[in-house]
């Protein structure tokens, strides 16, 4: 069994309001690395072989805390407590209605003004059977961005000596709420900072997605995705018929509705393979949607860890979730946790090269 010797502690400042900040390395026996920051809970690093073993950093971020605190587009964040997006800011819950921060025009977006991504978690490593881990936690007081309750949330991630990256979720509230966690890394499986991700081959395991109005709220519609350029139902590149996805800045932004054979299981949700290095990273998840995001909004202000700028299309995200506007989407499923009972996800980022 490893022990807490494979996650390493090391400080990354302090806050602009003086909370200091560390960040968490896990390494496992194949050379893979994971780091993760006590801000955002975010993944800041993820260092993976190619095919021929060279380890390369493949997900998209910042070299100091100050540059995250900036802001940016979620890169490698924790997201809560609402990934995606709600409508208007509003929701009614028990007959009650409930009004959330708009911080995407007229919408709610991935928490609102201050998400789980702006707050500094409490850490400790863990020692477990399955590799090295880092557990996180905080605690959202009743009101915060406008939710109801008091939630607790922690989220473990592991790195396992067979190369997966396991985050697991997990929360419980004193009163009734709405809640959809998820995590924004953003990847590049050529490398972050290697340039545009349009050759990368992507297979998801849907049949149907939500289609969405002009400012990205489902319209409540299930559609297939059968004869669209949304059909990657077999490995497809991304940016194949990335010219048929009109609209400014055009591209991917799109909740999927994964195969399940049921509700909770631990289920294949994504494939991607990138030709030139090898690498294949697979995605499973408990969840029934993925979020396929094709950097869309990168638009080269930003200075990456390796000096470049992230330009449009230099990353992109695979955001397992609940559908965005459940709330307000009752045939949609529920995102409600009820007082006394445990909110649990668990996604898989699987690595491998071939």
């Amino acid at each position: 069994m490893p022990n807490d010797s494979n996650v390493a502690i090391s400080p990354l400042g302090a806050t602009a309001n003086g909370q200091e900040v560390h960040l968490y390395t896990l390494t496992n026996a194949n050379g893979l690395v994971a780091k993760v920051s006590t801000y955002g809970a975010l993944l800041t690093e993820m260092h993976v072989p190619d095919r021929d073993g060279q380890l390369k950093d493949i997900t998209l971020g910042f070299k100091d805390l100050k540059s995250y605190e900036a802001g940016h587009p979620y890169f490698g964040a924790t997201i809560g407590r609402y990934g995606n997006r709600i409508a208007k800011g509003t929701f009614t819950l028990h007959g009650k209605s409930y009004t959330l921060a708009t911080n995407n025009d007229a919408n709610h977006l991935h928490g609102g003004l201050a998400g789980f991504d702006k707050k500094v978690w409490e850490a400790r490593p863990l020692s477990t059977e399955y590799g090295s881990a880092v557990a996180l936690t905080y605690t959202s007081i009743d009101g915060e961005e406008g939710y109801p309750g008091n939630l607790k949330v922690e989220v473990i991630y592991t790195l396992t000596e067979e190369n997966e990256l396991t985050i697991d979720y997990r929360a419980h509230t004193d009163a009734d709420t709405v809640l959809n966690l998820t995590n924004h890394a953003y990847w590049n499986l050529a490398g972050e900072g290697s340039g545009a991700i349009l050759d990368h081959e992507l297979e998801l395991m849907a049949d149907f997605y939500t289609p969405v109005d002009d400012t990205l709220i489902p319209t409540g519609e299930i559609r297939s995705v059968q004869g669209t350029p949304l059909d990657f139902t077999t490995p497809t590149s991304i940016g194949s018929r990335m010219a048929l996805m009109a609209g400014d800045p055009g591209g991917y932004d799109h909740n999927f509705v994964l195969r399940k054979s049921g509700e909770g299981l631990l289920e294949m949700a994504a494939r991607v393979h990138e030709p030139k290095s090898g690498r294949v990273m697979e995605i499973l998840t408990t969840e029934p949607g993925i979020q396929f995001y094709s950097g869309n909004f990168l638009d080269g202000t930003l200075t990456g860890k390796s000096g470049g700028n992230y330009e449009k299309r230099h990353g992109f995200c695979l955001e397992t979730q609940h559908f965005p506007d459940s709330p307000n989407k009752p045939h949609f499923p529920s995102v409600l946790l009820r007082s006394g009972e445990t909110y649990t996800q668990r996604t898989i980022h699987r690595f491998s090269a071939k």
